[in-house]
């Protein structure tokens, strides 16, 4: 799953680290060590630029940083509400569920993250603990998480309204030690297999559906931090550093949501 994330690096410094150009136009909300559903993101893709009558040209992409919501939200969607339901989508149903099957087929990006939190469940009934842990990279490289992405107007919207452009993330079986935190995780993509995924004209990304190599997942840092993160009015960096003992569980502002 992913239900929280951070991502606190600028854009300019995401559009050297993914050799993209920044699109965000400032609407970069600033940095973020608690990424929550329906937070503005940035997402990275990859697309035909087009001339002046917005004729696309295939003979050339061009990669670039976007601001997009966390909650993906159809086309065919008459709420965007629907989105908040839609922050996770299953690798293996991607490319036959309705919400996300137009998006798999040529609306696929990375979403940058310095890591995210998993959430391991300690003892059972009333005295259940819910601890979180926070994965990253010991480097300080971002990790590339696997997303879809959409467009939505209302459909009484006027002519030249802005679309609403949002996205959800790609989960997939644990594997690796992290099969120790939980049994889902997000797909987390190497550099080798980001322009595949980013290709808009790949049709079928199932051979990219599954986890990175081992030697990647055991490089990764589990680290257990506090549970400030449950309270998503916490954004500040001391939610990713390691905290082993708390003599309370706080409660989740938000039910952190089931792994999907």
């Amino acid at each position: 799953m992913c239900g929280r994330y951070s991502q606190a690096k600028d854009p300019a410094t995401l559009a050297e680290e993914f050799d993209a150009i920044d699109a965000t136009e400032g609407a970069w909300p600033g940095p973020d060590h608690n990424v929550a559903p329906t937070t503005t993101v940035i997402g990275v893709v990859d697309r035909h630029p087009r001339d002046a009558d917005g004729v696309p040209d295939p003979a050339r992409l061009e990669r670039s940083l976007r601001p997009m919501r966390w909650g993906l939200v159809p086309g065919w969607a008459d709420d965007p509400k629907v989105g908040n339901r839609m922050i996770n989508a299953r690798a293996d149903s991607l490319t036959s569920k309705p919400a996300f099957k137009r998006a798999a087929r040529g609306r696929r990006c990375l979403l940058p993250a310095d890591g995210w939190f998993e959430w391991l469940r300690e003892g059972s009934g009333p005295h259940a603990r819910k601890i979180p842990y926070f994965m990253t990279l010991p480097s300080g490289e971002s990790l590339a998480l696997a997303g879809l992405w959409e467009t939505w107007r209302p459909k009484d919207a006027e002519q030249g309204t802005a679309p609403l452009i949002s996205t959800t993330v790609v989960t997939t079986d644990a594997a690796g030690p992290l099969t120790a935190i939980h049994h889902r995780m997000p797909l987390v993509l190497p550099a080798d297999r980001w322009a595949d995924w980013l290709d808009p004209d790949r049709e079928d990304p199932t051979d990219l559906l599954v986890p990175p190599p081992l030697e990647f997942l055991t490089a990764l840092e589990m680290r257990q931090v506090s549970t400030k993160v449950n309270n998503v009015k916490n954004h500040g960096p001391e939610l990713v550093e390691e905290h082993v003992a708390e003599p309370e569980q706080t409660g989740l502002d938000l039910d952190v949501p089931a792994t999907q």
